[in-house]
């Protein structure tokens, strides 16, 4: 049973949610505001947070910010029915486990609660998901899964097909797969399908004898023997000619190998890993790939999420990516600038985590003062133009005279500025599309303070 906070100034919510999480075993308080959400906290101890975003008062960007202040290592989940990617970006830039949008599906928030309800009481000696996985950064909900899948499937011998995007991170995951299985200690030889030229494929998987062919001028072993006892794994696999497919498929099916021009049949006990970025059953459908070979490799499918669909790691990525390369280049850049995470924040990515490291590589190498400013990042793909579009317009001028010296000092220095600093404000909204967070660091002023003067100007 867990300890619940639910925060949401509306009733018809905060007792939906009490009854669901109820259901499920678990001890749940409810708190219609930020404060009284605060003097819950003071009075009981909690797993988890619940918390609008959208509230009078106190919102709950501010009781995040509070919470981790006092509790840095209490889950805090965002629920909001107008999602932004302001919110989004100061949710994750505040450590909030989850940012999720209404309507919800109950068995989404289910899930997301027992994820952050099992990180709060994880013990000291037990280390965060990505830790587990060397290389894989993400505390995503996506990724919590994968995570879940690799050790539930490692310590069996089934084969696995990997499912995803170019950059997603396919090796990675198998890499994983193999050093939490009980042949962690074995090899694991990576193969890279369409790397191999056809006529020399055979020969590179299954090893040939000496003068089979010309240029073979002594015995060669093999990938598929290098690996025995261990791990193969088999990028792109749907680069395979039908050929190397049948030959494949006996391997699986007989577990032996014949090296080319040889006569000998070796035992071999390998574990198969496949990846692919195709969708093999169009492939079959089209007759570019065997239907009984796709069964035995995909005895244990396995999607690899693209970054898009996991766009709460992104900050986390990006903070990685940042401390590698500010060492590997010998500069000292450990942060983004706001409004350049909300740039990343709001592009899709096509290149996936492969294309974010590489943003930020060149962005680090790029930079000349201590932080990643929007200048820096150069995007390809969908957004680039929206972006390139954004940032040349700060180069346009912000007023244009519109009273005369005389009318000036008629109106007094206080009004004056006062009528500017409200214009110059309503300006800035317009430019960043109201978007407040942008719009403040262009002001260079805090978000706070920037949302007290809109609300002191009446900026509608």
């Amino acid at each position: 049973m867990a300890s619940i906070l639910v925060v949401d100034d509306e009733r018809s919510m905060r007792d939906f949610l009490k009854i669901l999480l109820e259901k499920e075993g678990n001890d749940v308080v409810t708190a219609e505001n930020g404060k009284a959400a605060l003097d819950a906290i003071k009075k009981y101890e909690f797993d988890t947070v619940v918390t609008d975003i959208r509230m009078p008062g106190m919102t709950g960007i501010e009781l995040l910010e509070k919470i981790k202040e006092d509790l840095p290592d209490l889950p805090v989940i965002m629920i909001t029915a107008f999602a932004s990617p302001d919110d989004a970006v100061l949710a994750m830039k505040n450590d909030a486990f989850d940012y999720i949008s209404k309507p919800f599906n109950v068995d989404e928030i289910k899930s997301v609660i027992e994820s952050a309800t099992g990180k709060s009481r994880k013990t000291p000696q037990t280390v965060k998901p990505s830790e587990s996985f060397p290389g894989i950064i993400g505390q995503s909900r996506e990724m919590l899964r994968i995570f879940d899948m690799v050790k539930r499937v490692a310590p069996t011998p089934a084969n696995v097909l990997i499912y995803g995007e170019s950059g997603t991170g396919k090796e990675l995951v198998a890499k994983a797969i193999h050093d939490h299985s009980k042949v962690a200690d074995e090899a694991f030889v990576p193969i890279t399908c369409s790397a191999i030229p056809e006529d020399l494929m055979e020969s590179e998987l299954f090893g040939h004898v000496k003068g089979s062919f010309t240029g073979a001028i002594h015995d060669k072993p093999g990938l598929f023997n290098e690996a025995d006892n261990g791990t193969v794994f088999l990028d792109e696999i749907g680069e395979l000619t039908p050929i190397i497919q049948t030959k494949l498929l006996r391997v699986l099916q007989e577990r032996e190998i014949k090296p080319v021009g040889g006569t000998r049949i070796k035992q071999i006990s390998i574990r198969i890993i496949a990846a692919t970025n195709k969708i093999l059953e169009e492939e079959i459908a089209a007759g570019r790939f065997r239907e009984d070979l796709f069964y035995r490799l995909a005895v244990v499918p396995l999607r690899v999420p693209p970054l898009r669909e996991r766009k709460g790691d992104v900050p986390l990525l990006v903070d990685h990516f940042l401390k590698k390369y500010s060492k590997l280049l010998d500069k000292e850049i450990q942060e983004i600038s706001s409004y350049a995470l909300e740039v990343l924040m709001n592009y899709d990515f096509p290149g996936n985590v492969r294309e974010l490291e590489n943003i930020i590589e060149r962005g680090v190498a790029l930079e000349n003062s201590n932080i990643i400013l929007p200048e820096s990042l150069t995007l390809y793909g969908a957004n680039k133009e929206d972006h390139e579009t954004d940032q040349s317009s700060q180069a346009q001028p912000l007023f244009q005279t519109v009273a005369s010296e005389e009318e000036l000092y008629d109106m007094g220095i206080e009004h004056v500025l006062t009528n500017l600093e409200k214009r110059l404000i309503m300006h800035t909204l317009k430019k960043t599309d109201n978007s407040k967070m942008r719009a403040a660091e262009l002001l260079q002023i805090s978000f706070r303070s920037l949302r007290y003067k809109i609300k002191k100007y009446d900026i509608n």
